[in-house]
């Protein structure tokens, strides 16, 4: 039986804003952010209100896009896989002209009109991505919540990518900069390591930019 899309589908929006990509490869490219709602995750540092959101038409979101001047959009969350009606959203911004990002913790793939993947796997649940994980990306960022290292050589062998980050973990205000920067160098001491880590930090929180 064929799926039936509605014309102008409702998405759960947290917000769109422009601004400039603060982490990860692509640190200081300009770009609008659409941030869509619900996670099939629950990590307690998470530093986003994915549960807090509006629906919002296609024709809507096209409208908004209209104010901003960057031609790259990020698709972030929450989590964008589980998004009802992503495929006639990402059609819609490639008709558009508009390159497309995508931040994903991995669990699912990527859709086909996404040009750059950056992934975020979780070590807290591990045992998921056992089971199932995203084969390649454009980059990989971990975030360090713990000992994350037999997590990382994990990730190694199942995510084919450019490149492979460490970002510290924040909670109540706090990063972990210290105890990240210590993984990182076990990771990159290693005879024969397979990849080379890099630190990727939020640094838009420092430019006070959003």
């Amino acid at each position: 039986m064929t799926e039936i899309f509605p014309h102008n589908p409702q998405y759960r929006i947290v917000e769109i804003f422009e601004s400039l990509q603060g982490e990860g490869y692509n640190t200081g490219m300009p770009a609008i952010f659409i941030r869509l709602g619900k996670c099939n995750l629950a990590c307690p540092w998470c530093d986003t209100d994915y549960l807090t959101f509006t629906m919002m038409s296609l024709s809507d979101i096209l409208g908004r896009l209209k104010s901003y001047t960057a031609r790259n959009i990020i698709i972030t969350g929450g989590e964008p896989t589980i998004q009802p009606h992503l495929d006639t959203l990402l059609n819609a911004l490639k008709a558009e002209g508009y390159t497309l990002w995508m931040e994903t913790n991995g669990l699912n793939p990527a859709p086909a009109q996404i040009d750059f993947v950056a992934t975020s796997p979780k070590a807290r649940y591990a045992d998921k991505y056992q089971k199932q994980c995203i084969e390649k990306a454009d980059e990989v960022r971990i975030v360090v919540d713990g000992d994350i290292l037999a997590f990382c050589e994990q990730m190694e062998k199942k995510i084919a990518a450019k490149h492979y980050f460490l970002s510290p973990c924040e909670e109540n205000g706090i990063m972990n900069i210290h105890e990240t920067i210590r993984q990182l160098g076990i990771l990159n001491s290693r005879p024969h390591a397979p990849v080379h880590w890099q630190l990727s930090i939020q640094t838009h929180k420092w430019a006070g930019i959003e």
